[in-house]
C-alpha cells in the first residue's frame, strides 16, 4: 500500500513538473498579439544628410546594416541632435492601445555610448523609450542596467508599450528584463539603428537587424 502511495505522488509530482515546464516553454512575448505587416515603404531611413545612404546603410540578405561615425552630421542641416543612421517604422505610428516591436540585434564590439531602439514621442521630450549599448551592455537611457554581454552576438529584442497603463516591457532572448513606465502621451513610434548618445559615444557605432516585426493587441 504504501508503495502504491508513493508511486502516485511520483507520478502527480511528474505531472506538474512537466506541466509548468510547458508553461515556461510555451510562454513568449508575442503571445496574445496580432502581426501587423510591414512592407519597404514602412521603413523610412534617416542617415547624415550630406552623405549618400550606401555609405552608413546596407541591406543584404535579411541584414540591414546601420553604422554612423561620432563627427556626422545629424539627419538634416537645420537640426541639432547627434548623429544617426536609423529606420523609422512609418505608417503605424500609435497613440492608444498595446504595441510590440520585435527584431534580431547585434552589436560588434567597440561599439559604445550609441541607442538602437527608440520609441520616440511623448508628452515631454522628445523619446518615450531608449536602449543604449554601453561598453556590450544595455542600458534604459544611461540609467538602469537591462543586460549585459551583448557584443558580437545575435539576441532578440521585444519592447511591449501598453499605452493604457503607461508601461513598458523590455525582453531580451524571450526574458521579460526591464519595465518602466512611459513618458506620457504622444504620437509614438518605433526606431532602430544606431543614434549616436550626447557623450562618452565611440567614434565607430554599428548595429545589424533583421526579422523586424511589429505586433498590436
Amino acid at each position: 500500500m504504501k508503495g502504491s502511495n508513493c508511486n502516485r505522488v511520483l507520478v502527480i509530482v511528474a505531472v506538474v513538473c512537466l506541466n509548468h515546464q510547458l508553461l515556461i516553454c510555451g510562454a513568449d512575448p508575442t503571445d496574445g498579439f496580432i502581426r501587423v505587416p510591414l512592407t519597404d515603404e514602412n521603413f523610412d531611413l534617416q542617415k547624415p544628410y550630406n552623405i549618400p545612404l550606401s555609405q552608413r546603410y546596407n541591406y543584404s540578405d535579411g541584414v540591414r546594416s546601420f553604422w554612423v561615425y561620432n563627427k556626422d552630421k545629424p539627419f538634416k542641416p537645420d537640426s541639432g541632435t547627434r548623429p544617426r543612421t536609423e529606420v523609422r517604422i512609418k505608417g503605424h505610428d500609435y497613440s492608444s492601445g498595446i504595441w510590440q516591436f520585435e527584431g534580431y540585434a547585434f552589436v560588434p564590439g567597440g561599439t559604445s555610448g550609441v541607442t538602437i531602439v527608440q520609441i520616440h514621442g511623448a508628452a515631454e521630450g522628445a523619446t518615450t523609450l531608449q536602449l543604449r549599448i554601453y561598453d556590450g551592455n544595455m542600458r534604459y537611457y544611461r540609467y538602469n542596467l537591462v543586460a549585459t554581454y551583448l557584443y558580437d552576438k545575435w539576441f532578440r529584442v521585444n519592447v511591449i508599450h501598453d499605452v493604457g497603463k503607461g508601461k513598458i516591457t523590455v525582453f531580451i532572448d524571450g526574458e521579460e528584463k526591464f519595465v518602466v513606465n512611459d513618458q506620457g502621451p504622444g504620437d509614438l513610434y518605433f526606431k532602430c539603428g544606431v543614434y549616436a548618445a550626447p557623450a562618452k559615444s565611440s567614434n565607430f557605432m554599428e548595429s545589424r537587424w533583421r526579422d523586424i516585426k511589429l505586433f498590436k493587441k
